[in-house]
């Protein structure tokens, strides 16, 4: 059987948090944020994936938004995925969905994510997390296998 891939995306550039003064779930992406999120499609559309899931955070929600436009998928939020959430409730809510599955999330979420796999013996090409960048887990026989790294677009 064939690993199961789950991308989880940071989201792309939404600027200064402290600039903004609203609720910061409504905080937008910055221009430079809305090009990595266009960039995105190209990046993650082969092989098609089968499934896009959000954080329901706006920057979150934009950032996958034209990849489910483009594959005419639905975006469906995940309360798993919203900042402050666990890497553990993500990895037990993704695993076992049809394949691949593109997930995006808050920088929180996915340092815990990170923190996780090194506990788990999973050896990282690094551990970084930049806006708009991308972790793909290989997921096989219900474990996380290997991880690898692919910079925002």
């Amino acid at each position: 059987m064939a690993a199961q891939l789950i991308h989880v995306v940071r989201h792309a550039h939404a600027g200064d948090p402290s600039a903004w003064t609203l609720d910061d779930d409504l905080r937008p992406l910055s221009e430079r944020g809305i090009g990595q999120a266009e960039r995105l499609v190209g990046v993650l559309a082969v092989p098609r994936p089968a499934v896009v899931y959000s954080s329901p955070s706006l920057r979150c929600l934009a950032t996958v938004l034209p990849l489910a436009g483009y594959l005419s998928l639905p975006l469906t939020t995940l309360p798993e995925l919203y900042e402050g959430g666990g890497a553990e409730a993500l990895i037990d809510r993704l695993a076992g969905e049809p394949s691949p599955v593109v997930a995006c999330t808050h920088g929180d979420v996915l340092a815990d994510l990170l923190s996780l796999l090194l506990g788990r013996g999973i050896t990282l090409p690094s551990l970084r997390t930049e806006k708009g960048s991308t972790w793909t887990l290989e997921v096989s026989d219900g474990a996380i296998s290997s991880a690898r790294y692919a910079s925002a677009p």
